[in-house]
């Protein structure tokens, strides 16, 4: 596991990073223009990625969820009646 950025160090490179690539790539991909909110790693530090520039892509928010998900496992919970159905 990579030691993560504190404080004004983190701040500066979060804003250099957002700066170099200003649209989700994920969004652009697709032929979507969106502004990129969050720098994020494409390895994990949790699962051995570094914290250099080329293990980062810039990501809206709802494509960052998605992909924190897709990384991580988590699955959208689906709330069930009484009777056991899906809600609407």
């Amino acid at each position: 596991m990579t030691d993560r950025l504190r404080g004004r160090r983190a701040v500066a490179q979060r804003l250099r990073r957002l700066r170099s690539e200003p649209l989700c790539r994920d969004c652009k991909a697709k032929g979507i223009i969106t502004a990129a909110t969050v720098p994020d790693h494409i390895v994990p530090l949790t699962q051995g990625g570094g914290d250099d520039d080329n293990n980062i892509r810039c990501l809206c928010a709802d494509c960052h969820q998605v992909r924190t998900a897709e990384q991580f496992g988590y699955r959208r919970r689906i709330e069930v009646n009484a009777d056991g159905w899906p809600c609407a």
